[in-house]
């Protein structure tokens, strides 16, 4: 019989675990949005991928998006694979300012980062909802629905996933998929929706299930202190959670700075990740 012979201080589960639960960070928040260095900082900061946006909206009639072009597709993807990072996902994070109930072009939105997502071969994408609140204005509901139902159809055929954020709880998140009804959308849980609003974070993992969440979280809290100095938000209890789910994927790191140093980027998204990986690795 051979012994497999772990080194000193590196137990068997822990090659399961780096498989099961992988960290990324969001490119515009490392102020790398769509920045060929965002994957030799990402490998600096020890994360294992990146969640690339699509580039700035603002009043744009199209994402500022270099990755429709063959010459970046290229370029990103060689730099990623020579740093050892992976793009976890690819963000539509202009539509934290803007409503796509109000954008005539939104299909053409969509399948802009649709086409990225297959150059760059990713399988989820995410879109916020940002100032779609339907806890606020709930009269959006009707058409947001729609939208999100040709967004999701759009998606699967594509053989993709388009994870929302939304304002609702865990119980509204599931009651929006029922309505929404296309297999293409599931749920971008945020720890920092749920714990900025007084809940659970991992009753709401558990009320939402395994099948309707995508294969990305972002598993940060608002700015404030790093997660090891954040005493409302407890990871391991969050592990056990996502363990007994029998969840796995990309555990994205937005937010959690440090306020008193909130522009270092490589204190804040150095410490929140080698942090995860403590816990979850």
């Amino acid at each position: 019989m051979t012994l497999l012979v772990m080194p000193s201080g590196l137990s068997a589960a822990q090659p399961e675990a780096k498989k099961r639960y992988k960290v990324s960070v969001c490119d515009w928040m490392i102020l790398k949005r769509q920045k060929i260095g965002e994957f030799a900082l990402a490998r600096e900061l020890g994360c294992d991928g990146v969640e690339v946006d699509m580039g700035g909206l603002g009043k744009r009639d199209t994402f500022d998006n270099k990755l429709r072009y063959p010459h970046f597709q290229k370029l990103f993807r060689e730099t990623a694979r020579e740093n050892g990072v992976e793009i976890s996902s690819i963000a539509m994070s202009g539509f934290y300012g803007q409503s796509i109930v109000e954008r005539d072009n939104y299909v053409d939105l969509v399948t802009d980062c649709l086409h990225t997502m297959k150059a760059m071969d990713v399988r989820t994408a995410f879109l916020p909802l940002g100032v779609c609140n339907l806890t606020k204005n709930p009269e959006l509901r009707p058409e947001l629905v729609k939208r999100l139902k040709v967004i999701g159809d759009l998606a699967a055929r594509e053989g993709r996933i388009i994870g929302i954020e939304t304002s609702l709880d865990a119980t509204g998140d599931l009651a929006l998929l029922k309505d929404i009804n296309s297999p293409g959308i599931k749920i971008y849980f945020k720890f920092q929706n749920a714990l900025e609003a007084g809940r659970d974070v991992c009753t709401e993992l558990e009320i939402l299930g395994k099948d309707n969440l995508c294969e990305l979280i972002h598993c940060t809290d608002t700015d404030g202190v790093t997660l090891d100095r954040n005493t409302r938000l407890d990871l391991r209890k969050v592990k056990q959670t996502l363990d007994r789910m029998g969840w796995s994927g990309w555990l994205v790191i937005e937010r959690s700075r440090d306020t008193a140093d909130v522009h270092n980027v490589k204190k804040n998204y150095g410490t929140n990740a080698t942090y995860l990986k403590s816990i979850f690795q």
